[in-house]
Formats: C-alpha cells, structure tokens, sequence
C-alpha cells in the first residue's frame, strides 16, 4: 500500500543530513538516448508508506520538503512537483513497484495486463478516457486538440476545484516563454473552444467568475482512468 496524508512535522538536521549525503555530483547527460530526445529532468519513485515512516521517525512531507530544500541547494532553476501514490488498501508487491504502477509509470504499467478485456462500449453521453486520451460525446469521437484535451483533464483530475487562470498558465504552458507565453485571455479563448466541442455538455467546464475554471460531473459524465487510481496534487 501506498497512501499519505499531509502531516506537518519539520524537517530535522538529521534527515537533511541523511540526503545531503546521497546527493551526488554534478555528472553529464546520460548517453544512448533516442535521436532527437533530450533530458528535461527526472522522476524518483519512493516506496514508503505512512506506518514505516513513522517507524523511521519521518514523515513523507519531511521527506518531500527535505528533497526538495536539497535540489534548491544544488540547482536553484530546477522546478519541482510532487505527488501521492494512491493504490488499494492491502495492495501487495513492492512499495515502489506499487507507487510506480499507482503513478502510472510507462515501464510499470506495460508490464501488467488488464484483468477483464477492455471495455469498447461509449454509452452516450461524456465519455472522458484518460489513459487513451479520447473523449466522446453521445459516441461519437471529439475532435479535441492535444491542448484542449490537457485542459479538460488537468480540471478532471481536479474535480470540484476551482482552478486559477495563472495556474492553468503555469501549469500546461510552463515552457512557453516570452511573447509567446499566454495570458489569462488564451486561456479563456480555449475554454471557449473547448466547450464548443462539449456541445449541450459545455456545462461541465464552469467559469468560477473573477478566479478561473471548475470541472463539475454530473449524470451523463463516464470518466475513464485506466490502470491504477488518479494521483492528486497534495504536495
């Protein structure tokens, strides 16, 4: 099992410490990477579960923040975003085996297969399908451009929140720079076409007047995760 709520504790020298130590040195870019790739940052799978780290005397946001603290330290431009794991209660195998298939790790989820075939049947109505990346309306298959699908699903995995405009911003244009960097005006631009798209459904994507964007499901709404439970923003 790999769950975890907040908890407050500060963080001690000891387990500052304790990552220092592991920091390593600054090395070069990992060869043998496919042609036209390079290396935009890296993704630590830790394998820890509440009980255990309060057996270790830590808890997983000291853990989190400590990390963090350490990569400010060594390189001060480097963004960082962090998550909880969230799997079944009793779910065996590995922590991390565990935490990487629960986050959807590419290399984890290959190697398991689906219990029950999966399900082909789009009922009517909204059919939102994460993992494949689709969306349908009444069954008939959406038109979404890549963008407009992250914006549809950044609010989905976010349900019930009402998500800032400058947070859609930063978060699905964080490498857009300059005068190509959009502003709040883009946003509301592709919400518009968005929701066009959505059709009688554009209601699902509501306008927060003065702050941003809400995903609100309702009836006719079948969201679609595939492997695993959604990992949400708790960090």
């Amino acid at each position: 099992m790999s769950t975890s709520a907040l908890l407050s504790a500060p963080a001690t020298p000891r387990h500052l410490r304790a990552v220092e130590d592991i920091a390593p040195a600054r090395t070069a870019a990992p060869s043998g990477l496919p042609a036209g790739t390079a290396p935009r940052g890296f993704a630590l799978y830790v394998g820890l579960d509440e009980l255990k780290a309060a057996a270790d005397g830590v808890s997983l946001s000291v853990i989190v923040d400590a990390l963090r603290r350490t990569i400010a330290d060594l390189a001060p431009s480097a963004e960082t975003h962090a998550t909880v794991a969230l799997a079944p209660v009793g779910a065996g195998g590995r922590d991390v085996d565990v935490v990487r298939l629960a986050l959807h790790e590419p290399a984890a989820v290959a190697r398991t297969k689906p219990e029950e075939p999966v399900d082909e049947h789009v009922p009517g109505g909204v059919t939102i399908d994460i993992s494949r990346r689709r969306v349908h309306i009444d069954g008939e298959s959406a038109a979404l451009t890549f963008k407009e699908f992250e914006l549809l699903q950044y609010l989905v995995l976010r349900e019930g929140r009402t998500i800032e405009r400058t947070e859609l911003v930063s978060s699905l244009w964080s490498h857009t720079e300059g005068d190509d960097a959009p502003g709040e005006r883009t946003i509301d631009v592709h919400v518009r076409r968005l929701r066009s798209k959505l059709g009688r459904y554009e209601d699902i994507v509501r306008t927060v007047r003065g702050i941003g964007y809400r995903f609100d499901r309702h009836a006719d709404v079948v969201i679609r995760y595939g492997h695993g439970t959604p990992s949400p923003d708790r960090f």
